[in-house]
């Protein structure tokens, strides 16, 4: 095992906040060569900002400055560019599909149906602005028409125009209910999207059930535009479901919502198994990968998202399980310090491009959610540090935080983590990040007719162009920030945030719309939610109290172990849930460097506490001192034997261990045929049960966990395994044994051991020559100790028939 140590220092605390103001790496081997000294400072370039609390006055002063920062844009929008679905602020007039000048593949956003407006309509109602909303709501009701001849992205009109109708709808419903207005209100916004839900529908008629990237409004996929088109980002195939189970279960229209379920199984099957990650392009009809970067940015970001909303929204712990498994991976793999860095799908230690992208910053906010509140504090300081330095966070900067590409399109992603860390921490130095973001728009892209994205941070100049999401997110993030909930006309805890900020009400899960019908992966060992069809009710739709508070709801997800009670190297698990997450507390990262090597990086500043840090210290010594041995030892050594067809004497195999079912130490043994389990793998379902009833099964490793193989073969009878290595060329000659780790669960019973590639070619041939070949488990020791006391009665015997020889007359 190699080990690394990483130390982060130059920190300092106030009020119980500490930020970084200069920063170095120190990584060294563990036999004392040093590999390299990296030092940057930041402290001249990045201002200190303060940590004290903000007074109410100023918070107040901030949300007022927020309100009027969005009226001014919504203004613009309205007075000079409404019904264009965007505002082009130097120009001060609206952009049209096929009247303005076209931007390429930018423009699929658009499809003349006054997406801005749209988009904005429930940050009207967050705002408390009742009278705007409902002259809002009419507008689009009589002047916004789908039944355009134009090709539009599924993802955005999805997210953008369905999302806002559909929370537009239930907020008229809601403020109908608690506020007496809007009275005249009958569904027309539901109707609407259901509309625009099948005008996109053709693009989900593929051979896996992911949608195309694109469709004709009026046309479908009939148009020749579309006749060639197959390719998908993950994000664009990956960011349906929450839209279309909202409108299914509001319209009673099962199909969006079946169509949404199928795309996300078809991505789950499409991961790759090894390391759980997932590519950023595939082709919608083979299902194959074209571009296998993963990461968390652009192309992939809210299929992760999707994963995790879906189940708190929709309760279906299919997909808690998923993001549990692509969250473990990310962490693992793309996950280094504070940074966020793209890898490859199938060689996850094979890093990608030297740079990351704006768009992960959603990615603090969405570990929020899932309760990781450290590695979200981590990468929030490092976002916020990259904002100081350059005004804004860049489109890309590369590792060294530099520039990479320079526009700023005024994106909400940083402000949105911002928000969530605010929520979940109550720490006002969240407050004070805003406070700077705020300024930094107020200062550098406010124009007289709204604001203008920034072209380059490093020059300033503007570009004509302010999303739609500059309304429908950014704005409504830093409002949020600054107020009071209590002074919201919305209980933002009974709902929850759509990829672009639109608001669905988590009672939503409360309803059900159809039953899944789907294939299940045999490795998703959760039940299904049976959806039954049902009518919904407004007035259930918003009880006061629906679930626990979002932060109630993940506090169970992932356990904690005490980090009072030290987690000994010796005991630790790579697979046990617990131990990563207490290693992680005490500052350590681990990262997998393939053929069972495993480096860990140690730093102070990571720790949970000063404690832990110390508690991680100790663990990393002691770890140093366990991959310093040279091998398990000779006691834990298990072995296979057997006698090859024509041979006399036995063939011995050296075999690792495992840290589940029953130990074979001393004498005890299991002498049985061998057979090979089919599938290969055993991560699904075994073809040959009566086979392995009362045998030695073999197994190959991947795809799935030791134990989880142990578990099904030893639920078809079998008396053992053997579970031999995937990777070419292994041999206990070459490589350093190691243990099978468990889960924690000790409820495997019979024998497991490991053979690496070489050693299993050995057995492999012999069975293969002698299928009745008879194979012997033991101890290595306990082998060697019995094969010796043999000998010795050989001899023993030899010498006495000779004595008795010679006496005879």
């Amino acid at each position: 095992m190699r080990t690394v140590m990483t130390a982060w220092g130059g920190g300092s605390t106030s009020h119980g906040h500490r930020r970084t103001q200069e920063m170095f790496t120190f990584i060294a081997i563990v036999t004392g060569v040093v590999l390299g000294l990296v030092a940057f400072t930041m402290a001249d370039q990045i201002p200190t900002v303060p940590t004290h609390n903000m007074s109410n006055k100023e918070r107040n002063e901030l949300k007022e400055e927020a309100r009027e920062m969005f009226y001014h844009a919504y203004r613009a929008y309205m007075d000079n560019a409404y019904p264009a679905d965007e505002l082009m602020p130097l120009s001060c007039t609206g952009r049209y599909r096929g009247v303005t000048p076209s931007r390429g593949d930018l423009d699929d956003t658009l499809g003349n149906f006054s997406m801005t407006l749209v988009d904005t309509l429930d940050t009207l109602v967050v705002l408390g602005d009742l009278e705007e909303f409902e002259h809002a709501v009419k507008l689009v009701i009589k002047d916004v028409k789908f039944d355009n001849d134009i090709v539009v992205s599924v993802f955005e009109t999805n997210i953008r125009m369905i999302g806002g109708l559909l929370s537009g709808h239930i907020l008229a419903e809601y403020v109908q209910k608690q506020a007496d207005v809007m009275t005249w209100y009958r569904g027309e916004l539901l109707e609407m999207a259901k509309d625009l839900g099948y005008r996109l529908l053709p693009a989900f008629n593929t051979s896996t059930g992911i949608p195309h990237a694109r469709v004709n409004l009026k046309h479908g996929m009939k148009v020749e535009a579309l006749r060639h088109s197959r390719e998908t980002c993950t994000a664009c195939a990956g960011t349906i479901l929450l839209e279309f189970a909202a409108l299914s279960r509001l319209s009673g229209e099962p199909i969006f919502e079946v169509k949404a379920h199928a795309a996300m199984d078809a991505l789950w099957k499409m991961r790759h198994r090894s390391s759980e990650l997932m590519g950023t392009v595939l082709n919608v009809h083979s299902g194959d990968w074209i571009r296998r970067e993963s990461g968390v940015g652009a192309g992939i970001d809210s299929y992760y998202e999707y994963c995790l909303k879906s189940y708190i929204l929709l309760g279906d712990e299919r997909y808690l399980a998923r993001f549990n498994r692509h969250y473990h991976a990310i962490m693992k793999y793309i996950s280094q310090g504070p940074m966020l860095l793209d890898v490859q799908m199938h060689r996850p230690h094979t890093k990608t491009r030297n740079f990351m992208d704006a768009l992960l910053a959603f990615w603090p906010g969405l570990q929020v959610l899932s309760g990781d509140l450290k590695p979200a504090v981590q990468t929030h300081e490092m976002l916020y540090q990259v904002m100081q330095m350059h005004t804004f966070i860049p489109e890309a900067f590369t590792f060294d935080f530099q520039v990479h590409w320079g526009q700023h399109h005024l994106r909400p992603e940083f402000i949105e983590s911002t928000y969530f860390l605010y929520r979940a921490t109550g720490d006002h130095y969240y407050l004070h990040a805003g406070k700077k973001a705020l300024k930094a728009l107020q200062q550098h892209a406010r124009v007289p007719c709204g604001y203008a994205a920034v072209n380059d941070v490093r020059t300033g100049k503007h570009e004509d162009r302010m999303d739609s999401y500059v309304l429908s997110e950014t704005f409504k993030y830093l409002f949020l920030l600054f107020s009071d909930p209590a002074d919201l006309i919305l209980n933002i805890e009974d709902f929850i945030f759509t990829t672009e900020a639109h608001l669905l009400p988590l009672t939503l899960g409360q309803l059900g719309n159809h039953s899944f019908t789907g294939v299940r992966d045999q490795d998703e060992q959760v039940h299904m939610l049976d959806y039954m069809r049902s009518c919904p009710s407004p007035n259930k739709l918003f009880p006061e109290t629906v679930r626990r508070p979002l932060r109630d709801l993940v506090t169970g997800v992932c356990p904690r172990i005490s980090s009072a009670k030290r987690l000994r190297a010796a005991d630790f698990q790579a697979s046990n849930t617990d131990h990563l997450r207490t290693v992680y507390d005490m500052g350590i990262t681990m990262v997998s460097l393939g053929e069972g090597k495993v480096q860990l990086l140690h730093s102070f500043h990571n720790a949970k506490s000063p404690e832990d840090a110390e508690r991680g210290l100790i663990f990393m010594q002691e770890m140093v001192e366990l991959s310093n041995s040279n091998s398990i030892p000779n006691t834990q050594l298990q072995a296979v034997a057997y006698k090859p067809k024509g041979d006399r004497e036995m063939r011995i195999l050296e075999a690792g261990p495992s840290h589940f079912g029953m130990e074979l130490v001393n004498d005890l043994a299991v002498v049985q045929r061998a057979v090979f389990a089919k599938p290969a793998k055993v991560c699904s379902a075994l073809k040959n049960v009566e086979e392995i009833r009362g045998k030695v099964v073999i197994i190959e490793r991947g795809e799935c966990t030791f134990v989880d193989k142990a578990r099904r073969v030893e639920a078809a009878g079998a008396l053992a395994a053997i579970v031999i290595d995937n990777t070419p060329n292994t041999s206990i000659n070459n490589q350093q044994m190691f243990a099978m780790s468990g889960d924690g669960r000790d409820d495997v019973l019979i024998p497991v051991v490991f053979l690496f590639t070489k050693e299993a070619e050995q057995l492999i041939k012999a069975i293969k020559e002698q299928p009745s070949l008879v194979l012997m488990l033991m101890s290595a020791t306990g082998l060697k100790e019995k094969l010796a006391a043999e000998q010795r009665a050989s001899t023993t015997k030899t010498d006495t028939k000779s004595s008795d020889s010679k006496a005879t007359p």
